[in-house]
């Protein structure tokens, strides 16, 4: 499941993970989200929470995520991920080459830096 995190400014989209992320979950929260924003804006961030409660990805929530990456590629300006999850660090870690924008991996105690960072200028 997935929820948008508000509070965050216009050009920050905010989303938490809990439990099992499905590509319904894609199609009908995130990617409604980032053309949201992308219609306001010529860059996005992206600030990606998976809290305790998360538990899994299906495959097609990955597709739909490596979809929109590419289909946006020169439009993302800057990513958080916080996760204490290792195989979610070692993934993002693996294939930070391919995103254009800067990205960064945070823990679950580095909320608060992860919050500040995505919004900083």
């Amino acid at each position: 499941m997935i929820e948008i995190i508000e509070g965050f400014p216009e050009n920050v989209v905010g989303i938490l993970a809990k439990g099992e992320v499905t590509r319904k979950d894609y199609l009908e929260v995130v990617i409604p989200a980032i053309e949201k924003s992308l219609k306001r804006n010529a860059k996005l961030r992206l600030y990606y929470e998976l809290g305790s409660q998360f538990t899994g990805i299906d495959f097609g929530a990955e597709w739909e995520d490596f979809k929109l990456g590419i289909e946006h590629l020169s439009r993302w300006e800057r990513m958080a991920v916080v996760t204490d999850v290792a195989w979610i660090r070692h993934l993002v870690g693996a294939f930070r080459f391919l995103m254009p924008g800067e990205l960064r991996v945070f823990t679950a105690a580095q909320i608060s830096e992860a919050r500040k960072w995505i919004v900083a200028l």
